[in-house]
């Protein structure tokens, strides 16, 4: 099996970990503030990781910070543009909005750093996006709720490139450190600014779900996310993250959270059919991904 390949299957473990998370933080944010949660959760993902392996502060470097910190900047922003729009907007709204990434990175990609758009990734693309519209089941609509989560989308297709881009020029486990600090410190910010403060999680259940959502679906989930960046290029990798959704569902439907509904199978049908085009094996050599293109 090759290293893009391992990787690919590797951010589809990751999905299938956010997917299961969000079942779980379902009915915990409903007990708990959601920017607490948050905090709790990426505090206990360093403790971790830092706990597990110490050495790893030897690492630490000023470029490491530098580019750990915008990325961690990028991914935290996200989080808390998400929240923010979901304070406005629907969960069906949020959905999509949130995964208009998968569109939005190629497109920054090639503005950015001029990558060349493959046939598949543009198709891939285009599946995912219809995918995650008829998830949504077509509730469009804009407002506050809906730029602050454009702003998310923005910001998530920009920390998949930064990653693209820095990830393979450092330690992995390092710079996912160095972001998930950066996120909590982010998330206690909103728990004091709109909050009102520190409220610890209420009960075991909550304390479930922030142990599981912090261990497997952030501290092993952004490092396995940040190592396999070295491997593929953003459009796959936002594609195949962005399964999330799908997978949320089919998990939600197995435990009886929610009712499988037509629009809820079909646009996961899509955006499964998107993955396995954009996946499909090719005769053709791989580029290295996210090297600039000469002009």
């Amino acid at each position: 099996m090759t290293k893009s390949r391992l990787a690919a299957l590797a951010l589809l473990a990751v999905a299938i970990s956010w997917g299961a998370g969000f079942v779980l933080m379902e009915p915990a944010i409903e007990r708990q503030p959601i920017f607490n949660f948050l905090a709790f959760r990426f505090t206990l993902a360093v403790i971790v990781m830092v706990a597990v392996r110490p050495s790893v502060l030897k690492k630490f470097n000023k470029t490491l910070l530098l580019q750990g910190g915008v990325l961690g900047l990028a991914l935290g922003g996200g989080y808390v543009a998400q929240t923010i729009g979901l304070l406005y907007s629907t969960a069906a709204i949020t959905g999509f909005y949130t995964g208009l990434y998968v569109a939005l990175t190629p497109l920054f990609a090639w503005l950015l750093l001029r990558n060349r758009i493959s046939a598949k990734a543009l198709v891939g693309v285009i599946l995912a996006t219809i995918g995650l519209a008829i998830l949504s089941s077509g509730a469009i609509a804009f407002g506050w709720g809906e730029i602050s989560l454009l702003i998310c989308a923005v910001l998530f297709a920009l920390h998949i490139i930064g990653l693209g881009v820095w990830s393979a020029k450092h330690d992995s486990y390092a710079l996912t450190i160095v972001q998930l600090t950066m996120c909590a410190m982010l998330s206690w910010v909103g728990s004091l600014t709109f909050e009102g403060g520190v409220q610890p999680p209420p009960d075991a259940e909550v304390w479930f779900a922030i142990i599981f959502t912090a261990v497997l679906a952030t501290a092993l989930a952004f490092f396995v996310q940040t190592w396999a960046q070295g491997f593929l290029d953003p459009s796959r990798v936002a594609i195949i993250l962005t399964s999330e959704v799908v997978w949320a569902a089919v998990i939600a439907y197995g435990v009886g959270q929610e009712k499988p509904e037509f629009l809820s199978v079909l646009g996961g049908s899509v955006m499964l059919a998107a993955m396995l085009i954009v996946e499909w094996p090719s005769k053709k050599k791989e580029l290295v991904p996210l090297e600039p293109m000469a002009h």
